[in-house]
């Protein structure tokens, strides 16, 4: 299975940007299934769901969320009758939506899909890595489905890692998301698991994590509340992963980092 996933989707740059690029990367690289993370789609905080039905529109097969799900309110309804929309599953019970998602694929495949948050310098929630162990034990993969692909949402390394050594052999590939900046540490652990510490974000990268300079620099030096912040506004680097996994084992064949347009080094898997 060819997967594609794009990390966190920063405003109307990075949002347009990300819509203009998923039918041209699906077609270019073959792929079964699209994974894009929109939490911060709407003027880099939450999402609305005509963004997110634009998204689908493009091409994406599932949207993830994270610490940002809840900041447009009229998401509320819309997740709980979208169930291509996932957030963190270590949400509280009652939480509005699910954290996971099996989707079909071509071939007659099914695809499981997880959104879990980690909990260093983050909200505390429920445990992800007890409530990712919770979910994966109703699932097999390579049986009952071919790929299950885990957005891990989270903002210390150490986490990201210690989340997908833990899951090595279990899922087919693990992505961090939430620091916005593409690392490159992406491989294929001894488990046949692939992961990336983070995908980046699709956004304007002349910017402070994809926020405008002058207000986020401003909030360093002057430590008052009240700057305010907005996306950049620049040209958008599309920045995601690949990853080719084997079906009859749902584990990982290679995992390739993607970066399109904008100011970064550009990097496109070979097909």
């Amino acid at each position: 299975m060819r997967i594609l996933f794009l990390g966190d989707l920063v405003g109307r740059t990075g949002r347009e940007a990300a819509a203009a690029a998923l039918p041209v990367l699906r077609e270019r690289l073959a792929i079964d299934l699209a994974v894009v993370n929109a939490e911060n789609a709407s003027h880099g905080f939450g999402l609305a769901p005509d963004m997110a039905a634009a998204l689908f529109a493009a091409g994406a097969d599932v949207l993830t969320l994270g610490n940002h799900a809840w900041d447009r309110r009229e998401i509320l309804p819309y997740i709980s009758e979208s169930p291509r929309l996932i957030r963190p599953l270590n949400f509280p019970p009652g939480t509005p939506g699910f954290g996971s998602i099996v989707v079909d694929v071509s071939g007659g495949r099914r695809a499981l899909v997880l959104n879990a948050m980690g909990r260093l310098f983050m909200d505390a929630l429920d445990c992800p890595f007890r409530g990712t162990a919770q979910e994966l034990a109703k699932h097999r993969l390579g049986g009952t489905v071919a790929a299950i692909v885990v957005d891990f949402h989270a903002e210390a390394t150490s986490e990201k890692m210690a989340f997908a050594h833990s899951f090595d052999g279990q899922v087919s590939f693990v992505v961090g998301t939430h620091t916005h900046c593409p690392s490159a540490d992406h491989t294929v652990l001894p488990g046949g698991t692939a992961f990336m510490s983070d995908a980046g974000m699709c956004g304007d990268y002349d910017s402070v994590i994809g926020m405008a300079k002058e207000g986020a620099t401003t909030r360093f030096w002057r430590k008052m509340p009240g700057e305010r912040l907005a996306p950049a506004e620049g040209e958008a680097t599309v920045c995601g992963v690949f990853v080719e996994t084997d079906d009859a084992t749902g584990l990982a064949r290679r995992i390739e980092p993607i970066r399109m347009g904008g100011r970064l080094s550009q990097a496109m898997p070979v097909t």
